[in-house]
């Protein structure tokens, strides 16, 4: 309230020393035909400045906000695929039911162009497939994210992740299976309906979490050629992955 007050006490300010200043001009040259002419000329190019700065100048400003805050974005992201998301993705995977085509299709991403990365993205919901619970190791993937459990709070919180819809849905995801798993001390006698049920939690944030990998991936390429090589070279759906580079 206070602030509108104030703005609406500067802008009469403004409109008085502008009528001050035209008067002043009238008095001293007493010529009331250069005073309109110049009048009239200004208020005409209001519309043509409006254009400019409105339309154009918020455009360009906006534009580069928007990128700069997608570098920051992609720079949690890149934190979150470091600590997290790597060691998620290959204890998620082994749940994954005849896990052989998602490997063998993911592991490629490396040589992938644009258009094969939009194509893998279109194509996760059939790669994935079923979740299987006994494949995996509902323990260690619980370990994992208890581990890094404030990591994923304190992610949640970054005020950059607002404007980044889908890696917030994974965060929430993947902090609904954390207390999901949390919340049971015994995983080796859980009942059929709640391993169906963990397996919908899992197979959630699991797609959720390849399709901001792919992104990532493709970010990387695209921007970051020295990551981009770290990350191929670490391809957790490779299973002859190694960072130690041979050639």
């Amino acid at each position: 309230m206070k602030q509108a007050r104030w703005q609406l006490w500067f802008a009469l300010a403004l409109v008085v020393l502008s009528a001050g200043l035209y008067a002043a001009h009238f008095a001293i040259f007493r010529d009331a035909h250069h005073v309109f002419i110049y009048l009239l000329g200004d208020i005409a190019f209001v519309p043509v400045e409006v254009l400019l700065v409105t339309l154009i100048l918020h455009q360009l400003l906006t534009r580069r906000e928007k990128r700069q805050l997608l570098q920051k974005m992609n720079m949690v992201i890149g934190a979150f695929f470091t600590e997290v998301g790597q060691d998620l993705i290959s204890q998620l995977n082994r749940f994954v039911d005849e896990p052989a085509g998602l490997a063998e299709r993911l592991a490629g991403a490396g040589e992938w162009s644009a258009k094969d990365f939009a194509t893998a993205r279109r194509e996760l919901g059939n790669l994935l497939g079923e979740i299987d619970i006994s494949r995996g190791e509902l323990s260690a993937v619980k370990g994992l994210l208890l581990e890094k459990r404030q990591a994923l709070l304190r992610l949640l919180e970054n005020p950059n992740l607002l404007e980044h819809d889908a890696f917030t849905d994974l965060l929430w995801a993947l902090t609904h299976l954390t207390e999901e798993l949390a919340h049971r001390r015994d995983l080796e006698s859980l009942p059929e309906s709640d391993l169906d049920h963990l397996a919908g939690d899992i197979r959630r944030a699991y797609g959720l979490l390849l399709s901001e990998w792919l992104d990532y991936i493709k970010h990387l390429k695209d921007n970051y050629p020295y990551l981009f090589s770290l990350a191929v070279r670490t391809n957790p759906f490779d299973p002859s992955a190694s960072a130690v580079v041979t050639n």
